[in-house]
């Protein structure tokens, strides 16, 4: 070997980095993890279909068409609680959208700095209050406020054989498909006012320098500038909100009522499909009872998925104004 090879090796050695010998071993790590997790939810879902098959196998369509849910006959179907789930889920976000989007605004464009991060704390602190707690206010405190000021009054100004009466039909106990709504709304909108107020500040100051400049008043600003230019992540934050109001359980089956058939109104009472799982998983009786829960479970499984994998593609798409 001559000098200048020797010299040339030396030199390839000292610029090798310390922990280049780890490497390997760091990408098999990171691989196995990924492979974990998604051998994971193959398991989950596997485990869901092996275990409700027997309720696919015994109704057919008529599992996901009607809503009897009799375990003394052994006769069940989840319409009822689909529709519920699916109900509720959409007023929810109805009540809480526009309220998280006012919040994320404000603190964002119009609150005083001394004042914004004791009210983004707060925000992120509703966000991560147990479901159950939300559940027992809303049982204890919140359905008889609802029953006594919301529901009899609604009821009684509703005139007779029109359509405000067939939505305002039902029990005046506070409980009930809007109130489950409700409960959902304060649950869900602390998560979504945080996950757009970071979407707010990833816009560069530049552009609404840029708007103002040009005269745009504030209004003008967030909804011209700073809106369009964060569109796709909002509607994915969204989604995400929506995700986790259809799966929630305990808070909405403190207070939706538990009734299996479909709501004919919006105080009447219904259930989804985990609170009733919620309900009877712990008494149901081994066989088709059971294989009936797993079988409801493998659809909020598929649901709340497609959610998410569909909240996921909308926040991996490019920006655009």
């Amino acid at each position: 070997m001559t000098i200048a090879q020797t010299d040339e090796a030396q030199a390839s050695r000292r610029t090798t980095p310390k922990g280049a010998g780890f490497d390997r071993a760091f990408e098999y790590l990171c691989f196995s993890a990924a492979t974990m997790l998604l051998a994971a939810l193959g398991g989950v879902m596997v485990s869901l279909i092996v275990g409700g098959w027997p309720a696919f196998a015994k109704f057919g369509v008529s599992f996901f068409t009607s809503s009897t849910w009799d375990p003394v006959e052994g006769v069940f179907g989840v319409a009822g609680p689909i529709v519920g789930t699916v109900v509720t889920s959409v007023l929810a976000l109805a009540i809480a959208v526009p309220i998280a989007f006012g919040v994320a605004f404000f603190l964002v464009e119009f609150c005083p700095a001394p004042l914004r991060r004791p009210i983004g704390t707060a925000v992120e602190l509703l966000a991560g209050v147990p479901s159950i707690v939300y559940g027992m206010w809303g049982l204890f405190v919140f359905a008889p406020v609802f029953a006594k000021y919301v529901q009899l009054p609604a009821m009684t100004a509703a005139p007779p054989g029109s359509v405000w009466e067939k939505l305002t039909q039902g029990i005046p106990n506070g409980t009930g498909i809007m109130a489950a709504s409700i409960i959902l709304a304060v649950m869900v909108l602390p998560f979504i006012a945080a996950t757009l107020r970071d979407l707010l500040n990833t816009v560069p100051a530049q552009v609404r320098e840029s708007a103002y400049g040009l005269g745009a008043t504030t209004g003008e600003v967030v909804m011209k500038v700073t809106l369009p230019y964060v569109r796709r992540g909002a509607i994915g934050a969204v989604m995400l909100g929506l995700g986790r109001a259809l799966g929630e359980t305990m808070a909405v089956t403190f207070i939706i009522g538990n009734s299996h058939g479909f709501p004919k109104s919006l105080f009447d009472s219904g259930s989804t499909i985990a609170s009733t799982i919620a309900n009877e998983f712990a008494e149901a009786s081994p066989g088709l009872h059971t294989a009936s829960l797993v079988a409801a479970g493998l659809v909020l499984f598929i649901i709340t998925f497609a959610v998410l994998t569909l909240a996921r593609l909308m926040l991996g798409r490019p920006r655009s104004i």
